[in-house]
């Protein structure tokens, strides 16, 4: 028989996956110049650890999480979303004894068995930051402005923030009510599912994709906000406009998870259509506790990578190709090209040749095919001269230089 990947996955071929080696590598600079550190968390967790923190009423609990029981009759599942499963990580190696303020992200594999969608997988990657120990709205402000400036290193110039806040555990359930008496006049024309959201969380029937433009004139919770959540909403958005950061205020802006307290936001692309959140994340300040901690403030983000990608692709960001490309015509050549090839890799550049034998026209198409900066041609003439052609592929100049490999490093790095 022949195999095929199970729906909802994909491989990701060597073409694609310089995208993501070079996604990854600017999430960790990103987040080294903001003092983050890696963790990394298992790709199964106890099922409870989701249905506790995540809400046993949510889509991802409720409809799509993959669990499975193991030999020992422990009920597990794929992990849906990172954030329980560092917070459980974050009290069972007891970082909170060792130091009081922790930030950490992560690059991580994740599961929901959902419809595939345009760069929705059943299998897909996430970038996410938490920050736990403080409740300070520079922390979520910093948050914030870490996804931008990640965005802003891939060539994503086009992200938008949108920004809510959806209170706190006191001041919540007054908006509830007034929500509610809201929707029990619009529930018949509602879809199924906000109908059983109404009996569980009517706030998320909000974030509905189907019925979010009949709830234009729902109350708005900032308007029932206590005055620690407003204060601090308002600190938020005080901050952030001091920043430089337009961000567009979302009064029906939710998150679908039961953890979020107060801050809520989301990185979204206009021209994704629909489905057009690449992110989002905001304070979780009950989470910690919830799970048996300490009264832990923290605050988060998860960034789809899947979704980053194909947002790259539509708006035709190329990421960076090698830094060179041989070019040899001959045998004789070829040695001399190889020794070359070797010698820049050694001190560490990124570079290629031809190993077919192809013509020189054919080189110099798998040459601009493979994004290299520069092409180093040697041919006879060059090789009696004791030279190489230098080639700089954007700007298409073409020079001479001596045959020695620290002087074409350094006409490389120079130009």
């Amino acid at each position: 028989m022949a195999f095929e990947s199970i729906k909802g996955t994909r491989d990701i071929l060597p073409e694609e996956t310089k995208k993501w080696v070079d996604i990854e590598k600017k999430i960790r600079e990103v987040c080294r110049r903001y003092n983050y550190k890696e963790i990394r968390v298992p790709t199964f967790e106890r099922a409870e650890l989701f249905s506790k923190s995540t809400g046993k009423d949510t889509d991802i609990v409720q409809k799509e999480m993959y669990t499975f029981k193991d030999k020992g009759g422990r009920n597990l599942a794929l992990k849906p979303e990172g954030t329980p499963s560092v917070v459980r990580a974050y009290l069972e190696h007891g970082l909170s004894s060792k130091a009081p303020f922790h930030k950490l992200f992560y690059i991580e594999r994740m599961f929901r068995q959902e419809r595939p969608q345009k760069g929705r997988w059943r299998e897909f990657s996430q970038f996410g930051v938490e920050a736990l120990g403080s409740k300070s709205p520079y922390l979520d402000v910093e948050i914030i402005l870490l996804g931008m400036d990640f965005f802003r290193q891939i060539g994503l110039s086009n992200v938008e923030v949108h920004i809510n806040s959806i209170g706190c555990s006191r001041c919540r359930p007054n908006y509830k009510k007034h929500l509610r008496e809201y929707l029990l006049k619009k529930l018949p024309e509602l879809c199924d599912d906000c109908k059983r959201k109404f009996k569980t969380n009517p706030l998320r029937i909000l974030d509905c994709k189907v019925d979010r433009p009949k709830l234009k004139d729902a109350p708005h919770i900032y308007d029932f906000l206590c005055k620690e959540c407003k204060d601090h909403f308002d600190a938020v958005v005080s901050i952030l406009k001091k920043q430089g950061v337009k961000i567009i205020m979302n009064h029906n802006l939710v998150r679908g998870l039961d953890y979020y307290t107060k801050t809520v936001f989301e990185y979204v692309v206009s021209s994704l259509g629909a489905q057009n959140a690449v992110g989002g994340g905001g304070r979780y300040d009950d989470l910690v506790k919830i799970m048996g901690g300490r009264d832990t403030p923290a605050a988060g983000f998860a960034i789809g990578l899947d979704r980053v990608v194909l947002a790259m692709r539509e708006k035709d960001v190329v990421s960076n190709g090698i830094d060179f490309f041989v070019v040899t015509i001959g045998e004789e050549t070829e040695k001399i090209g190889f020794s070359i090839l070797q010698q820049l890799r050694n001190i560490g550049f990124s570079g290629e040749k031809d190993f077919t034998g192809r013509s020189i026209k054919a080189q110099m198409r798998s040459a601009n095919k493979s994004g290299a900066k520069y092409v180093i041609i040697i041919g006879e003439d060059e090789l009696r001269a004791k030279k190489v052609r230098l080639k700089n592929m954007k700007t298409g100049s073409e020079e001479d230089v001596i045959l020695n490999e620290r002087e074409i490093a350094r006409r490389i790095s120079e130009c």
